[in-house]
């Protein structure tokens, strides 16, 4: 009886985890502003996880150590284990971010 009485809590305290999570859960919003550029945007993003769409049409994701004047280092590279990135800020066409969840 007693097991079967922990199980319940145990149940409920998981189905309020999940409850707060969704309740205060915000999206991270995004506001461009006029003068914005790519080396702006990166700035902003330190520290996250970004995706780089390159002139080349390559893309790089992982996240932004720091930047530069003409360079950006990202770090932690998706499906690159042991390697990080510098790229030039010139030869980034797009850059990638997660604005919202599920």
């Amino acid at each position: 009886m007693k097991a079967k009485s922990n199980l319940v809590m145990v149940f409920i305290l998981l189905l309020c985890f999940a409850l707060s999570q969704n309740l205060f859960a915000q999206e991270a919003k995004f506001e461009l502003k006029k003068d914005y550029g790519i080396k702006e945007i990166l700035t902003g993003y330190v520290g996250k996880r970004v995706a780089l769409r390159l002139d080349a049409g390559e893309e790089l994701e992982g996240i932004v150590s720091s930047v530069g004047d003409h360079l950006v280092h990202i770090s932690k590279l998706s499906k690159r284990d042991f390697y990080d990135a510098l790229v030039r800020i010139e030869r980034i066409n797009a850059v990638v971010i997660r604005v919202r969840s599920n």
